[in-house]
């Protein structure tokens, strides 16, 4: 197991609870996206997401609340919790769209989680997360969630750990002969392996270059603001949409606010945070919750999502080297959609079933240019 985010975490947890002898390899490199994610959670499909990715999604979002409930019960703790999530802005018809599309998606089988799904008056997302404009508007629905990057991380790794898992802190390389993967090399030892998972995240592309395999992922940078309110009770806050500014605001306890990140597709692994990338955040955040402008910059993080250049998801085997089973690519859906990744990972590496077809993210397809992102078409989220 190569890479300690949330999906090789979920991986070697999955891999471990099973019984199976697994060493997870992790340099802790500054910028795993994991740490740095916000930690919305709405895993369910919308319409306009590519087809290979709704069958995955819907399972992502049936697995997402055991896996939770899962971990609690065996003493960790993940900062999971369903609090509701709330669109905001001042366009009506685009609200009353929303709500009649998220109420014909809740009558589908799979979306059974959305629960509760009502239209909010002006001043309505205000009360349920104060620090927002009257003027806003708003659709709630009930089942979406937040999670702490960072704690659901440890909680699967600590589960791991107690089922025997192995952790090594250096960079690897991949060992192998005549076409398939015999091990690791980390910090100078050879560790043999009948496979290896690579969830690297954005980094997961050199470690399959030597074997002549592009891996069609980027880095792309994300600078994220952390804010706390004093006097606030940021608990129950929901997490709020802004689709009017493309951005969202996600609350976390005791007082903290996190103020939607940069997307920078060109800044490779350049670990800074910027003038220009805070200027963008705040200056996205405080018209729609203009409280913000007393709040105190609390931490600034910055994190490299794993970004496909033809937005899908990179899960699989590759050709080039049997025995590998590569897991990244997820972009911005990294916490929503990552354990169900790792799980899934598990199961390839194991030889097993995956559940679902997953032709559609083979790691080594033919995607657009490397270096070269796509430019994003059809509705923005």
């Amino acid at each position: 197991m190569i890479g300690g985010g949330i999906v090789g975490a979920s991986a070697a947890y999955h891999l471990a609870k099973r019984g199976v002898s697994t060493t997870l390899v992790d340099a802790s490199r500054a910028g795993q996206a994991t740490a740095a994610g916000a930690g919305a959670v709405f895993p369910w499909p919308l319409p306009w997401d590519p087809p290979p990715m709704r069958d995955f999604a819907l399972q992502a979002a049936a697995h997402y609340p055991g896996l939770m409930r899962e971990l609690a019960e065996d003493g960790q703790v993940t900062g999971y919790r369903v609090v509701g999530g709330v669109s905001a802005g001042t366009d009506p018809e685009q609200l009353d769209r929303e709500l009649a599309l998220l109420r014909e998606l809740r009558g589908r089988p799979g979306y059974e989680g959305l629960g509760e799904v009502r239209r909010l008056p002006a001043g309505g997302p205000a009360e349920l997360f104060p620090a927002l404009t009257e003027e806003y508007q708003g659709v709630f629905v009930e089942g979406t969630a937040r999670v702490d990057g960072r704690r659901a991380r440890d909680a699967l790794f600590n589960a791991a750990e107690e089922r025997g898992l192995r952790y090594v802190k250096a960079g690897a390389e991949l060992v192998a002969a005549g076409g398939r993967v015999t091990g690791v090399l980390a910090g100078g030892e050879e560790l043999p392996a009948d496979a290896v998972v690579v969830a690297a995240g954005a980094w997961s592309a050199a470690l399959l270059r030597p074997f002549r395999v592009d891996l069609p992922v980027y880095p792309m940078r994300g600078q994220i603001v952390h804010a706390a309110l004093p006097g606030a009770r940021t608990r129950d806050w929901p997490v709020v949409r802004l689709p009017e500014k493309d951005g969202y605001l996600l609350a976390l306890p005791p007082d903290r606010v996190v103020l939607s990140g940069t997307r920078e597709p060109w800044a490779g692994f350049d670990h800074r945070v910027t003038v220009g990338g805070v200027l963008e955040v705040l200056s996205g955040a405080v018209g729609p919750a203009p409280a913000l402008v007393e709040a105190t910059v609390a931490e600034t993080r910055v994190g490299f999502r794993p970004a496909s250049r033809d937005d899908l998801q990179l899960l699989g085997p590759v050709r080039a080297l049997s025995g590998v089973v590569v897991a990244t690519g997820l972009g911005a859906s990294g916490l929503t959609h990552g354990p169900y990744q790792g799980a899934v990972a598990a199961r390839l590496a194991l030889g097993e079933d995956p559940g679902s077809d997953l032709s559609a993210f083979r790691p080594d397809r033919v995607a657009p240019a490397a270096g070269i992102p796509p430019e994003r078409t059809g509705p923005v989220e």
